[in-house]
């Protein structure tokens, strides 16, 4: 977590947090420095705790919760157990709501990206393109019982999530009036996309994988945010990370690892067949970001997502303008935002 990350800004500290620090046993007898971070878009908040010399995350939860439900602490043992790197966690208080986690610092892959060589940049997208074909492989191998193996991306989780596109950026954001014809060609179009990526095979996803979830911590890449993992097409993390709101991959880099991902995930896919099924993921994933964004921007009063609109349009026309099946929700996208026509 950073001072920069998604969210509302930084929120002061209660205490409700001052109260578990207080008995908290990894304190010593030196004074503790608690600085609130910016969060994600959830009710989780989030603080920098420092004793002495050791820095901490604290999450800090809307509600208490019993730590063997928490599908955090869930995902956390399981993706650690695949060779993933995950924060450690320090301490758990599930009647005061906290999780006391391993502090990554602040330098994302979207804050280094900012400085780092050609170079650089590629080795760092080819460790997380390898990272997500781990996740799918080790998930594939071995036990499936836990809760994420047992939710989805089903049609009706990916047309709810167009849907709220609708409401929360075009409706909401733009202040857009849809005709009813408007919508009835919309929920067709979402219909007939959502019934395609359906009956493609599932992975295990990550379900947020871009560069502000995606930490640089000991040479490695650390994930986080996590806890929404479940199963979808194998293309959905690739999408999130490729055609990502955040950061700008060069064209060619994308090319190439999308080809390392098809050869390592999914050799079997034709090269027509695996580009079709992951821009096809990308325009859902896309118009699903832009709703996220909207609701941020006018219902919770959060501007931070504005600046990351216009890359996400760019992206979502580019992959539009490829499908000629995608024309009537194109051009009915497009009458209402300009970024699209």
């Amino acid at each position: 977590m950073t001072g920069d990350e998604q969210g509302g800004g930084a929120q002061p500290v209660d205490g409700l947090t001052r109260e578990y620090l207080a008995g908290w046993p990894g304190r010593g007898d030196g004074d503790v420095e608690i600085a609130p971070l910016s969060g994600d878009a959830s009710s989780r908040r989030y603080f920098r705790v420092v004793t002495g010399e050791a820095s901490f995350v604290l999450a800090l939860y809307p509600e208490a919760f019993v730590p063997e439900e928490l599908t955090f602490l869930g995902m956390r043992e399981l993706l650690g157990a695949y060779g993933l790197a995950v924060p450690a966690v320090v301490d758990v208080d599930g009647p005061r709501g906290v999780v006391l986690q391993e502090d990554l610092g602040d330098r994302t892959l979207q804050e280094i990206l900012k400085d780092t060589s050609a170079s650089g940049r590629e080795e760092l997208y080819r460790e997380a393109v390898d990272d997500v074909v781990t996740l799918q492989h080790k998930a594939a191998e071995g036990p499936q019982g836990a809760d994420c193996f047992r939710i989805a991306f089903d049609i009706e989780k990916l047309t709810w999530e167009l849907h709220y596109f609708l409401k929360h950026y075009l409706e909401g954001h733009l202040r857009r009036e849809l005709t009813v014809q408007d919508r009835a060609t919309l929920s067709e179009a979402f219909h007939l996309l959502c019934q395609e990526i359906v009956s493609w095979p599932r992975a295990l996803c990550h379900r947020d994988y871009h560069s502000r979830n995606l930490m640089l911590h000991q040479g490695r890449l650390f994930w986080i945010d996590f806890q929404d993992a479940r199963m979808g097409p194998a293309t959905y993390d690739l999408a999130s990370l490729l055609h990502d709101a955040y950061v700008d991959v060069p064209e060619e880099l994308r090319e190439e690892l999308a080809e390392r991902f098809r050869q390592r995930a999914v050799p079997g896919e034709s090269r027509e067949l695996f580009r079709r099924r992951f821009e096809l993921m990308s325009v859902q994933r896309l118009l699903k970001a832009l709703g996220t964004f909207g609701y941020m921007a006018t219902v919770r009063d959060n501007p931070v997502y504005l600046p990351y609109m216009p890359r996400t349009l760019a992206h979502a026309r580019r992959m539009l303008s490829r499908h000629p099946e995608l024309e009537g929700l194109w051009r009915t996208l497009a009458g209402h935002v300009e970024e699209l026509a």
